[in-house]
């Protein structure tokens, strides 16, 4: 489920469900369309959106909207796909505002044609109610395609900050958001860490993976795709931000796995790591300013970096790349860097973490941490909780920051905690094997089945 809001707990584990009996319930809670007076069952996001942030925010309205009513992530995405889509397809004319003239000293710009959000809002509804109208008679075999299932444990909180301004992405159903009908299959999970304020983490959240889908090299180059797509982003919130003078940033990173490929792409010092058979693969290098390449480029375009409580650019920020920050661009760059990693199916589980979280924690420690949760938990091989131990862990090490924590498993945790507790037993076993005398071995308790 795609989320831009703040959770403080949210555990998925994807499974069945009785498609028409959900759709039955909901079209009984709201047996006819909103007419121009009913109260809208969402709130609208902001008062106006440009053209190219409708299908983003429409779809997060419907997918939450649907989140909170239970339903399957696959159908949700579904159902959000072609209620937006048939929305854009519409004559959105409308829903015009007078268009702004943005303000550029270096260059004109056309006016920005901007769109009521409210009206939007409430005619998204009724399309989705017209189209569960239809698929309660037929759902259609697109939206009944078997979806791979995910364990995805997440724990989020605000911790002793005045407020929250971490927001994170799981979206297992990348491809039935986003109509993708071709062969491989596609995840989509994202923390994105804002500073002086929620809204660049917030618009990120919403928008990095509707970019991500629009890119025509996302079938052939994902990595591209998402690098692309974090300019993109960037480039759309700073149009909003000089709109709506605002002046936060976010970093992030965001994996997107296609087929049995891993890519990875980030801005900032939130981080994923990789844990393949109890090993930590880092796939990743933070962007901070005391980094000598990233002090370079910063240096290079006439600002500086010094250190005061931490290296920070220009004696403000202590990341060097964001989205946002529309007051320290150039030198802080909305260029992110990508890798890529292929799947040999020996992986354990991805985590993602802002800074909260990896301040405190080593990555070594992760795997310690995430085995003792394994093996003692009242239900041992349980992965579902595993992210609120990590935060736990996390502010018992002193993070006074908001943390969140996302772990993605690749494989079932049960097998994760059986691979473990055997390697354990077999280097227990060479050990006392070693201890024995010279010429004798530990004494046979199976004989009857030696060949």
């Amino acid at each position: 489920m795609a989320s831009g809001a703040p959770q403080k707990s949210s555990q998925m584990a994807c499974g069945t469900e009785e498609t028409p009996g959900f759709l039955d319930a909901l079209l009984h809670d709201f047996p006819a369309p909103l007419s121009p007076q009913s109260p809208l069952p969402w709130k609208a996001p902001g008062t106006v959106l440009s053209q190219e942030e409708v299908e983003g925010e429409l779809a997060e309205l419907v997918m939450g909207f649907l989140g909170s009513r239970n339903a399957l992530p696959s159908l949700a995405a579904s159902l959000a796909h072609e209620a937006v889509s048939q929305l854009l397809q519409a004559d959105l004319s409308e829903f015009r505002k007078l268009p702004e003239q943005e303000e550029d000293e270096d260059e004109e710009k056309a006016p920005v044609t901007l769109l009521d959000a409210q009206g939007l809002a409430r005619s998204c509804f009724n399309q989705l109610w017209e189209v569960c109208s239809q698929w309660q008679k037929q759902v259609p075999v697109t939206a009944r395609v078997p979806q791979r299932q995910w364990l995805v444990s997440i724990h989020a909180i605000r911790n002793t900050r005045r407020k929250m301004e971490d927001r994170h992405v799981s979206l297992p159903a990348f491809n039935q958001l986003f109509g993708l009908s071709d062969p491989v299959d596609r995840a989509y999970f994202a923390v994105f860490d804002g500073h002086g304020g929620v809204d660049a983490a917030r618009y990120a959240a919403v928008h990095m993976h509707a970019n991500t889908a629009r890119q025509p090299e996302l079938p052939t180059d994902p990595a591209g795709a998402l690098k692309e797509a974090f300019r993109r982003t960037d480039e759309m919130f700073l149009q909003k931000a000089k709109r709506e003078r605002l002046q936060s940033g976010t970093t992030g990173v965001c994996v997107l796995i296609t087929g049995t490929t891993l890519h990875v792409a980030w801005l900032g010092d939130s981080q994923v790591i990789l844990v393949q058979q109890g090993q930590v693969v880092k796939l990743m290098e933070p962007h901070k300013p005391e980094r000598q390449d990233e002090r370079a480029r910063i240096e290079a375009l006439g600002g500086f970096v010094s250190h005061m409580d931490c290296w920070r650019v220009n004696g403000t920020l202590a990341v060097s790349r964001a989205i946002g920050d529309i007051f320290q661009k150039p030198y802080v760059s909305g260029e992110a860097d990508t890798a890529s990693w292929e799947l040999a199916g020996s992986e354990d589980y991805l985590l993602l973490a802002c800074d909260g979280f990896f301040d405190v924690i080593p990555h070594q420690e992760v795997i310690g941490l995430v085995q003792s949760h394994l093996v003692r938990h009242p239900h041992p091989g349980s992965g579902l909780h595993v992210a609120e131990e990590l935060v736990a862990a996390a502010r018992e090490r002193g993070s006074h920051d908001n943390i969140t924590v996302m772990v993605v498993f690749l494989r079932d945790p049960q097998e994760l905690l059986e691979v473990r507790v055997q390697g354990a037993r077999d280097s227990q076993a060479d050990m006392r094997s070693q201890d024995l005398p010279s010429g004798l071995s530990e004494p046979e308790t199976n004989t009857a089945q030696r060949s």
